[in-house]
């Protein structure tokens, strides 16, 4: 490691905000994200911090990337806002319909060509797609150790980190060599809000867009190309009847909710 710190690389993703009114492609079973009210992804703003904490504690850089369309220029802003030194987007129409794997080969693919690196951070889920798979597809193109569900990191040099993972029974602590590939639950920080001077470097930021060809991508591992998986179709669930609604005095509404009750058991 040296003086130099660690070379640490954070995935996030622009996903649409709980309240967007999402539509859906008939054709290819996507998300149509363009024009939708977008944010970033919750769980990756704790990657991005617990990056940031590395960097205060052992010095280096923190870069981050993005998959998708222009428009998520705006989460990279808001990381470089945060703290992050460089950002980076992966955006082309030949990426576009990728499933879990073509989206964890393009970024393995850039972060490659951002090599040398010690970690990478990702936030274990996104709230869109909720697969948790994108993390650990990603170590495995770039053939690292994966720690994932990570609620705290103990220790971590310029050789190892020692992680505490979170699991449904309690917790785990593992050691694993750098470089390593985390994902990170909500446990393990609180995101930092960006500060002005941030906010205004952010702004004035020139975020580079790489497609296929700049990232050294086969065609084929890409985009739809690239996804085995595929959407057969899509259905709206049935409409739900309205329940009743039993009005009157206390006494009364429990009388008649326990006869309701009753009735069904």
């Amino acid at each position: 490691m040296g003086n130099k710190g660690l070379n640490l690389i954070v995935c996030v993703k622009q996903v649409p905000a709980p309240e967007a009114n999402v539509r859906v492609n008939p054709d290819t079973g996507t998300l149509i994200r363009e024009g939708a009210d977008c944010i970033m992804n919750p769980f990756d703003a704790y990657a991005i911090e617990e990056a940031l904490r590395i960097k205060e504690h052992l010095g280096g850089k923190v870069t981050v990337i993005s998959m998708g369309p222009i428009q998520a220029k705006e989460v990279l802003k808001e990381a470089l806002a945060m703290g992050c030194d460089e950002a980076y987007l992966l955006s082309d129409p030949s990426f576009a319909g990728s499933d879990t794997l073509a989206t964890s080969y393009t970024l393995s693919r850039a972060i490659l060509k951002l090599a040398p690196f010690d970690m990478v951070l990702c936030g274990k889920q996104a709230i869109d797609g909720e697969t948790a798979q994108v993390g650990p597809e990603l170590a495995r193109w770039l053939g690292i150790t994966q720690v994932t569900y990570v609620s705290r990191i103990r220790e971590i040099t310029g050789e190892y980190l020692v992680a505490e993972r979170l699991l449904e029974g309690g917790t785990q602590t593992v050691k694993a060599a750098l470089p390593v590939l985390i994902t990170v639950v909500k446990d393990i920080n609180r995101p930092r809000l960006p500060g002005l001077l941030g906010i205004k470097r952010a702004n004035k930021a020139e975020i580079p867009v790489w497609g296929p060809v700049d990232i050294g991508a086969d065609p084929s591992m890409i985009g739809l190309n690239g996804s085995p998986t595929k959407v057969e179709g899509l259905k709206s669930p049935p409409q739900r009847e309205g329940g009743e609604v039993i009005r009157g005095e206390d006494e009364e509404v429990i009388r008649l909710l326990a006869q309701r009750i009753v009735s069904i058991v």
